[in-house]
């Protein structure tokens, strides 16, 4: 396992931000510049992994392609035998599951829109290059005290099949995670930016309720209910909630696709002229909208 002061790569690492099922991830410095990056660096019972090896380098080759202030930028990857790594942004801040577990409900509620047009801003850049997410939860995104957003994480991020590639789509095995996955997921149907916005709609309503829109006794029961129950309206758990963002997040739960807003500049447009909560400011609307 990596320490601190160790060098990998030309880069020293200095604090450890976060460990893994199978790998770490490092604040580093660059020694000649003083530069700060982040490290992602497999654990060393992983590097001979072949499966765990392409994971961690096909996230590095999408984040490579982004560049966006609120998604994550990956800036180079090291394919070495040995601590194969990538280098990203240094971002100093926890994720919304941080803010979530320690029940940090105020800052929630004062950053919520900077928090919900962010994700919807960088998840429309990414959809717009033709990349689907495929993994949106609160842990896969980044805030700091600012209330500034960034999305990291793309190992199991797809490109959006087109034309005959829909066709011939095939998913050995369902992938994302259980409480945020759209039903298209969880069938291993072809997917588009819409299940990215299922998932977005899970992460609003956990991030506004405190609790996830399905919960589950066992794993097939949540994926049941996932697919077949709809979801009840945020309401019933904060009161606070305004029926036009209630109405917005069912929208985005819906099981079916064609049932959703179709794009992600849909949810922001919408949310130009409504508050999230009753004790919001009113919202200002721009000239002309």
């Amino acid at each position: 396992m990596a320490e601190i002061n160790e060098v990998i790569g030309g880069y020293r690492l200095r604090s450890l931000l976060q460990t893994g099922a199978t790998s770490q991830v490092f604040e580093v410095v660059e020694p000649h510049s003083n530069r700060h990056f982040a490290m992602k660096v497999l654990l060393p019972e992983s590097e001979s992994n072949k499966e765990l090896r392409y994971i961690l380098f096909h996230e590095a080759e999408v984040g490579q392609k982004l560049r966006h202030e609120n998604v994550i930028h990956i800036l180079k990857v090291n394919r070495g035998e040995h601590s194969p790594h990538f280098i990203m942004e240094f971002f100093p801040s926890g994720s919304v599951r941080n803010r979530l577990m320690a029940k940090d409900f105020g800052f929630i509620k004062a950053n919520a829109m900077k928090i919900f047009k962010q994700a919807a801003t960088g998840l429309a850049y990414m959809h717009g290059n033709g990349w689907i997410h495929c993994d949106v939860k609160p842990d896969n995104m980044l805030v700091n005290a600012a209330g500034q957003l960034k999305m990291i994480d793309f190992a199991i991020s797809k490109k959006i099949p087109k034309g005959l590639s829909k066709l011939f789509f095939k998913q050995a095995k369902a992938q994302g995670t259980p409480s945020y996955m759209s039903p298209e997921q969880i069938r291993k149907q072809p997917l588009d930016g819409r299940a990215d916005i299922y998932s977005l709609g899970a992460m609003f309503y956990e991030m506004l309720t405190g609790r996830p829109p399905f919960r589950g006794t066992t794993m097939p029961d949540l994926l049941n209910k996932q697919l077949t129950e709809k979801a009840t309206t945020p309401q019933v758990h904060n009161q606070d909630i305004t029926d036009e963002f209630a109405a917005l997040l069912l929208r985005m739960l819906a099981k079916k696709k064609e049932e959703r807003p179709p794009a992600c500049h849909d949810i922001l447009i919408a949310m130009r002229k409504m508050k999230i909560l009753k004790t919001d400011p009113d919202p200002v609307v721009e000239p002309g909208m």
